[in-house]
């Protein structure tokens, strides 16, 4: 088997061969069904989800903010801090974006809320650059997310969480290495479906 980090560099280079323009429909495929998994997730009432900005090659999800916010949902993006912790800022359509100081992303400015926002946040949409359909996720490398949601396990109030990716990185169940630190994804938002996974 592969390991984590090939299976990453792998899906990282087949990112960078996209065309350009193959990501403005993948982005509306993504909003589409993102949309569709926040509904069944929120049954159908306005709630608050926590997305993240999605970069360069990476699927995006501005699409995806943007329709949250626009049918009524309070959306967080992440602000990455020392010691692989996250905290959150409620994104606008006027909200600005700086270059992160931990991590190779772009992170709005704003008042920054500890995990106490998670209380009310319907659903939790993470990033990824593989799945399988054992639930197993691939993530950046940087470990915040597996962090994170252990944190809010430890705390007895997980959050339904899906990964986005793109479709040809969804993966057969037992393709990606698991360690004891890694935690397992119910569900992958991709452009043309919502992919359940465990």
């Amino acid at each position: 088997m592969p390991s984590k980090e090939e299976i990453r560099s792998a899906h990282r280079s087949q990112r960078a061969a996209f065309p350009p323009g193959s990501l403005d429909a993948a982005g509306a495929g993504i909003a589409r069904h993102g949309l569709q998994w926040a509904a069944m997730v929120a049954a159908g009432e306005r709630s608050t989800f926590a997305v993240y900005l999605g970069v360069g090659t990476e699927p995006p999800t501005l699409p995806l903010i943007a329709a949250l916010h626009g049918t009524g949902h309070r959306v967080l993006l992440p602000v990455c801090g020392p010691d692989r912790t996250l905290s959150w800022v409620y994104w606008t359509p006027a909200t600005v974006f700086v270059r992160s100081s931990y991590a190779p992303i772009e992170e709005p400015v704003g008042e920054q809320h500890g995990s106490e926002a998670m209380a009310g946040v319907a659903g939790l949409f993470v990033p990824a650059t593989a799945v399988d359909l054992s639930g197993n996720r691939i993530g950046q490398g940087g470990g915040y997310y597996d962090k994170f949601l252990a944190s809010l396990e430890a705390a007895g109030r997980p959050v339904p969480a899906a990964a986005v990716v793109f479709d040809s990185e969804v993966l057969p169940a037992g393709s990606i290495p698991a360690e004891s630190f890694d935690r397992k994804v119910p569900v992958a938002v991709t452009p043309s479906r919502i992919a359940k996974l465990m």
